[in-house]
């Protein structure tokens, strides 16, 4: 895998974008300049009220294809959930993007800008800004340890489609660091459907070692634990069949011995209506295994 970001003792500017104050807590987005990446990044952070002095749990939110950190701040509906609870929430981008970066060379959605799959790309041209993994696991928690009220030893981890990948497959690699993992819709294995076997190999070339790693049930099946699972999908999803296949994580989870709590839900579809249902319940277990 590619060499870790040296981070240690750096001091890292941070832009302000916007700043509102929404529930009593301040919903912020902001921009720096990615060492990962090597391009602007933008993310967005909601800090709940709290006392002075305070250092709060925090919710990491990875977004799916196509989106950036706006669509779940803007159509999350988790804030008032946040701002009871006491919960950092934050929510980074889905790949680099900026000038000389790579995208799919057909333009296609699912692969390129808004699809950086939470890998670091090995391959040309997409190696030299397309390290997600990095950003999300390394830069962008220093970042936010420096200039928020974060505990960074209580840590939650949670995504959608993409984002849900994501999740799962950081929160396998760093059981230590989180305390719950959860997702919406989560391509759960991605070297078994379309999505994944367009951007894997695309983003890592064709050793499926390296795809292994970045595959929530490969990752179960060659021996990645933790103790519990959510996950929440709509039965009227359009990919559900063909991109997302559940049963398969139900299975290795049930091999593994890891508690899986999966939620079929009649009616919902892949969108963010189906997010911001049940975003709040998704905050509400984070939190008790945060607190607890």
């Amino acid at each position: 895998m590619p060499a870790p970001l040296c981070l240690e003792g750096m001091t890292m500017s941070l832009e302000t974008v916007s700043s509102n104050l929404s529930f009593g807590g301040v919903q912020g987005v902001y921009k720096h300049a990615s060492s990962a990446t090597g391009t602007d990044m933008t993310f967005s952070v909601y800090v709940p009220p709290h006392d002075a002095g305070a250092k709060l749990p925090v919710v990491w939110y990875l977004s799916g294809l196509t989106c950036t950190h706006a669509n779940v701040t803007e159509k999350g509906e988790y804030r008032r959930a946040c701002a009871e609870l006491g919960l950092i929430f934050v929510a980074p981008d889905t790949s680099p993007r900026g000038e000389g970066v790579a995208d799919d060379p057909e333009g296609a959605y699912d692969f390129g800008l808004g699809a950086g799959f939470y890998v670091d790309a090995t391959q040309p041209p997409f190696a030299p800004h397309y390290r997600m993994w990095s950003y999300v696991t390394e830069e962008l928690p220093a970042l936010i340890a420096e200039h928020f009220p974060v505990d960074m030893g209580a840590q939650a981890i949670t995504g959608h489609s993409m984002g849900g990948h994501g999740a799962l497959t950081i929160g396998l690699t760093f059981p230590d660091r989180f305390r719950s993992i959860s997702a919406f819709a989560p391509i759960v294995a991605p070297g078994q459907v379309p999505w994944g076997r367009k951007a894997l190999p695309g983003y890592l070339g064709d050793d499926q070692a390296a795809w292994r790693r970045h595959d929530a049930v490969a990752l179960i099946e060659d021996g990645a634990r933790v103790k519990e699972l959510l996950v929440d999908q709509g039965e009227a999803d359009g990919f559900l069949a063909e991109q997302l296949k559940p049963s398969l994580l139900a299975a290795a989870c049930a091999d593994a011995g890891i508690d899986l709590t999966l939620t079929m839900r009649p009616g919902y579809d892949h969108s963010y209506y189906f997010i911001s249902t049940f975003m709040e319940d998704h905050l509400r277990w984070h939190a008790a295994r945060l607190r607890g």
